[in-house]
């Protein structure tokens, strides 16, 4: 079977493109049931159709109502329609030699929050957002609150003893009055180092609520864990700031907070407009003044993009360094040609997706955390 074999993508993302299309027809193919599709398909010969269309068959599906939706989407998604088996009893045969059964009962995806297995967990962190269930949407959640933001560092001008470094002379010549003349260390120091300023914009206007939640739950762990340098703020058609609801420390009650306090859930989106007023209102107060500026948008700009390229060139200038996180970037041949992105392109410094768990992983531990170097947007 040609079309299940890896062309512009690996077997594995294959496959889980073909999951996510069961559960946009209705399928309830959870996270666990994923898995274990996985696992079968893993023993058997991928170029053949029929073993792969009962390993889903039997996987995936969970009720009687599945059946006729997953034929559907598997001649669409593969174009081949395998030969029916000869009876129930036969391909039941299999099931032992290449299912290992999720730990949700039968048609009950909601067990699986908190019991996923470590092959399981990895499907869940490399998923789309989008493409989760409510379930599964709840354990991304869950695992978010965990992640540990390492504080981005700035150097400065104070200098601060150290074991290598430039020499000190002062402290040299102080010790050796007290041998003599004579120097027996060479006291050493270097540019001490202070936290930097962190300030993120999360866009939750329509085309982003799929991925708004996540968002939002990851730039409370950054407020929560260094709530003296960090702002949060919500764009939309209207900027919100949300940086004393996410200094609350519980996830859930944080989240809560910040929900009644955005006016303009899924609405649309002036990017633009909404830069400008964060630059006034805070920007030259300090707020993005040698920060780290994070943006989270998918760059669908409903004003003028000639105003979100003069707003992004002033936070440029006063930023250290600009990063746009854009979920659809991991689409397969995504390039950023809408207005709003071409708008703010030349003044990106880092580009981001930010689609799912590990991705949100990454943008806290290596962009936030300081550890990517060098100019220019990074695709």
């Amino acid at each position: 079977m040609s079309s299940v074999e890896p062309a512009a993508r690996d077997a594995t993302e294959t496959l889980m493109g073909f999951v996510r299309t069961l559960r946009a027809a209705g399928v309830g193919a959870d996270t666990g049931r994923a898995a274990a599709f996985l696992r079968a398909v893993d023993t058997l010969d991928v170029t053949r159709p029929e073993p792969v269309y009962w390993a889903g068959r039997l996987t995936l599906c969970s009720c009687g109502t599945d059946l006729a939706r997953y034929d559907a989407c598997f001649v669409h998604y593969f174009g081949t329609r395998p030969a029916p088996a000869r009876t129930t009893r036969t391909v039941s045969t299999t099931v032992p030699a290449m299912w290992n059964p999720p730990a949700a009962a039968e048609g009950d995806d909601a067990d699986t929050t908190g019991l996923l297995a470590a092959g399981d967990t990895e499907v869940l962190r490399s998923a789309d957002i989008a493409s989760l269930t409510r379930e599964e949407r709840a354990e991304v959640a869950r695992l978010i609150s965990r992640i540990s933001a390492d504080r981005p560092q700035r150097r400065t001008r104070r200098l601060e003893p150290a074991a290598h470094g430039r020499l000190d002379h002062r402290r040299m010549l102080r010790a050796a009055l007290r041998t003599g003349g004579e120097p027996l260390r060479l006291p050493r120091r270097h540019p001490s180092t202070r936290a930097r300023r962190v300030v993120l914009l999360i866009d939750i206007s329509g085309s982003m609520s799929p991925y708004a939640d996540a968002l939002l739950r990851l730039a409370h762990v950054v407020v929560r864990g260094h709530p003296r340098h960090t702002e949060a703020f919500s764009v939309g058609t209207r900027l919100t700031r949300l940086t004393p609801q996410m200094r609350v420390r519980d996830p859930g009650a944080a989240l809560t907070a910040v929900a009644e306090a955005i006016p303009d859930w899924s609405g649309g989106t002036r990017l633009g407009g909404e830069l400008k007023e964060f630059l006034d209102l805070y920007g030259r107060r300090g707020a993005a003044r040698g920060a780290l500026a994070i943006i989270a948008s998918d760059g669908w700009e409903r004003g003028d993009a000639s105003l979100l390229e003069t707003q992004m060139a002033r936070l440029a200038r006063l930023a250290h360094r600009v990063v746009w996180v854009n979920p659809h970037k991991a689409q397969p041949g995504y390039a950023p040609l809408t207005a709003g992105m071409r708008a703010a392109w030349p003044h990106i410094d880092e580009f981001v997706s930010g689609h799912s768990l590990d991705a949100l992983e990454q943008l806290a531990t290596a962009v936030i955390g300081g550890r990517h170097e060098g100019g220019g947007p990074r695709a």
